[in-house]
């Protein structure tokens, strides 16, 4: 794209914001924003006079000193002044009128570091948006899901949708794409949100070392031996071929069980099994197992204590 039709696009982009945006009192402000204020009887200090916000978030305001205005609101902003202005006049009435968009806030919310209203100054793709998040945390699941006002048009990924009424583009990504398939690095608009939900969790319990939720992260599947190993493997007195899954039925408070011989599955013979949201991985206890080792234990404990009394 050549200089003068990027310039062209920007000045599209802030055209839109401004129309739309403007009236709104929620607008999130951000570097580069500038406004102006009106306070009646100060009229001297505010008259034709803009304010920008600098690379910090600051901005110097005359009689309220230097204020840290990025992230807020409008409505926030002419609160805060109210407030700092009210050591020199009584009851004073701000208004914070929006001048230029110089920022463009988007919203990254779930597993990432830093949640929150990110501004993507410039052009911003998917993964640098995340990485202005601070990147994902380890219980990140394996999909990115991205909201898009239709005023941008459809997001451009596989399977996006419009919601029922028509105002917003509905998207998901997995997470291993964004690295390694262009296509699904797309690029970030002004009023994004894209959402990381947590990674979804399957269990192991029973004779395992160390039963409990291990998350799927970036899978959305994983293995009975997968999950085993994350168990730590079994307890001695395991009866792993009579392990069996226990799977969520939809709409019923019944659970379907699959049965799974992890004993032939660890000796190489079968086709391992996959794991999904939800599921249960339950070994159950060999009472046989049980009854030898506690008299073997009872055995090898009382042949010890026959051999220090000995000596």
């Amino acid at each position: 794209m050549s200089a003068c039709a990027t310039t062209a696009m920007r000045f599209i982009i802030i055209a839109f914001i401004v129309g739309s945006a403007f009236a709104q009192q929620d607008y999130v402000l951000g570097p580069n924003d500038t406004f102006s204020v009106v306070v009646p009887n100060l009229e001297t200090e505010f008259a034709d006079k803009t304010f920008r916000i600098d690379g910090s978030g600051d901005v110097t305001i005359p009689l309220a000193g230097r204020v840290h205005a990025a992230g807020l609101s409008a409505a926030e902003l002419e609160k805060e002044l109210r407030t700092r202005l009210g050591r020199v006049l009584k009851d004073p009435d701000v208004s914070v009128a929006l001048a230029t968009l110089g920022s463009q806030p988007v919203s990254v919310l779930g597993a990432v570091n830093t949640p929150g209203i990110k501004q993507i100054e410039g052009g911003k793709n998917l993964f640098d948006v995340l990485s202005l998040a601070g990147g994902l945390r380890p219980d990140a699941g394996y999909q990115v899901f991205i909201t898009r006002d239709t005023q941008w048009g459809p997001l451009p990924l596989p399977g996006a949708h419009a919601d029922a009424a028509g105002l917003h583009s509905t998207a998901s990504v997995r997470v291993k794409n964004i690295m390694t398939d262009g296509s699904a690095n797309i690029p970030i608009m002004p009023g994004d949100t894209i959402s990381v939900p947590q990674a979804e969790v399957v269990y192991a319990i029973g004779s395992v070392t160390k039963p409990g939720g291990f998350a799927l992260n970036e899978h959305e599947t994983i293995s009975a031996l997968q999950v085993m190993a994350l168990a730590e493997g079994l307890v001695r007195t395991a009866a792993p071929d009579r392990a069996k899954i226990l799977r969520i039925v939809e709409g019923s408070p019944n659970r379907e069980e699959i049965p799974v011989d992890l004993k032939a599955l660890m000796a190489g013979k079968g086709t391992d099994v996959p794991l999904r949201a939800g599921d249960i991985l339950f070994i159950p206890n060999s009472g046989a197992k049980s009854t030898a080792y506690r008299t073997l234990d009872t055995i090898t404990g009382m042949a010890g204590a026959a051999l220090i009394y000995s000596h």
